[in-house]
């Protein structure tokens, strides 16, 4: 199910497009808008590190500094690993990925209605990948695995092999003592 477009949900498109970016992983976004009375959207983000963190919050505060939007609170504690910003329609919580875990808030807001993320990015959602269909109602055959291409090298390279194979005398054939 697409949101209806609203002001709120352009402000979200644009802090996810700038959170993506700037290298923001997992991204989610929750309309929480018949759960709360607080808030329409919540935007969740992890960072790779504390630098990070405050470069996705420097970023947010600017496209919606751009966009217009009043941010009415923004709070943070030092080295804890979860930064908030209130965008009052809005609300974005960015974390380090062992503080978002503790926290889990897409757990605690379940009921919302979870926004796919690709189409507020401009890209086109993910097809399902189809299982090809074998004959009879058979499991398909996994495929081989893949070898890695073979290192490029030199011509001069790959004719010293072959003389010093054409040069190599065979080695002779051990007996084998019979089994018993």
């Amino acid at each position: 199910m697409t949101p209806k477009q609203t002001p709120a949900l352009e402000v979200v498109k644009a802090c996810c497009r700038a959170l993506d970016d700037k290298k923001a992983g997992d991204l989610a976004v929750l309309d929480v808008g018949r759960q709360s009375s607080i808030t329409d959207y919540l935007v969740v983000a992890s960072a790779t590190s504390e630098p990070h963190l405050r470069a996705l919050g420097i970023e947010l505060e600017k496209v919606l500094d751009a966009a217009g939007v009043r941010i009415v609170g923004s709070e943070r504690v030092q080295a804890s690993g979860w930064l908030v910003i209130d965008a009052f329609d809005v609300m974005f919580h960015l974390f380090l990925a062992p503080v978002r875990e503790r926290y889990a808030l897409e757990r605690l807001w379940r009921d919302a209605v979870e926004v796919p993320v690709a189409p507020l990015l401009g890209l086109a959602p993910a097809k399902p990948a189809r299982k090809p269909k074998a004959a009879g109602g058979a499991k398909p055959k996994a495929k081989a695995p893949v070898k890695r291409a073979a290192a490029k090298t030199t011509p001069a390279k790959k004719a010293a092999p072959k003389a010093a194979k054409a040069v190599a005398k065979p080695k002779a054939a051990k007996p084998r003592a019979p089994k018993g």
